[in-house]
């Protein structure tokens, strides 16, 4: 099996060497990831001007290439003929924070998963880590990627429906506390931006949008009511976004 690794912290992150390294145990590897940090970046085409590409070596020497495209960019450069073997599986993470609720339109991890279902139609699953904001420490992505490895397994044998893709949120837990697996819908984030406008030394505004950390409404059935709760997140996500 030839799977695709990805993210949207951009290809020196830890997260991307520790699922690409869980991914290896299941097939070969090929990793294509923006050169520097895309957060929040949403679903990205770029189209007005070109892309650039380079190899680049991961910290424990492995090749990857690097882009200065969106991590969609990435996903859509890989599947029309950048990386030469057919994808298997896209996995796009790990992300350190989650990606709930309404996160997953502007979350650069989901839509880089979204963009192997519309370029390729080929399976996909974003992970991403509930990590705390300003953990002091390096993050220990070793819990989120054997869960990672477990899913995209499941994923390889079964397939997945057309037009659908994963997003997995795993709880910020050792491995032997997390209680389990829970199939889910998007909960409700609630989001706490606030404008800040200030002046520069020609007394011209510009505006930083700011506030609060978002937080989320612990909703059984939800995303975010699984993490809370201690288990493993995954919501089935589709294109149409018709009501």
């Amino acid at each position: 099996m030839h799977i695709l690794v990805t993210n949207d912290d951009g290809v020196m992150a830890p997260g991307l060497l520790a699922l690409a390294k869980a991914m290896r145990e299941l097939g070969e590897v090929s990793i294509v990831a923006p050169e520097q940090n895309w957060s929040a970046s949403g679903h990205v085409k770029t189209m007005h001007r070109p892309l650039r590409v380079k190899e680049v070596l991961l910290p424990d020497n492995s090749r990857a290439l690097a882009s200065d495209g969106a991590p969609s960019d990435c996903v859509a450069l890989a599947l029309l003929g950048l990386v030469e073997s057919q994808v298997d599986l896209v996995v796009s993470g790990i992300n350190p924070n989650a990606n709930i609720g309404h996160d997953v339109t502007y979350s650069g991890t989901v839509t880089a998963a979204m963009e192997a279902v519309i370029t390729g139609n080929i399976p996909a699953i974003a992970i991403s880590l509930d990590g705390p904001d300003n953990h002091g420490a390096p993050l220990d992505f070793t819990p989120a990627s054997a869960v990672a490895k477990r899913i995209a397994r499941a994923v390889l044998k079964r397939g997945l429906p057309k037009g659908v893709f994963l997003n997995v949120n795993v709880p910020f837990l050792p491995l032997d506390q997390i209680k389990g697996y829970r199939i889910t819908r998007q909960g409700l984030r609630v989001y706490r931006d606030s404008l800040d406008r200030r002046y520069d030394p020609r007394g011209r505004p510009y505006y930083w949008i700011g506030g609060e950390a978002p937080t989320a409404i612990p909703e059984e059935g939800t995303d975010y009511g699984a993490i809370a709760s201690g288990f493993v997140s995954v919501t089935p996500l589709q294109l149409d976004l018709t009501a």
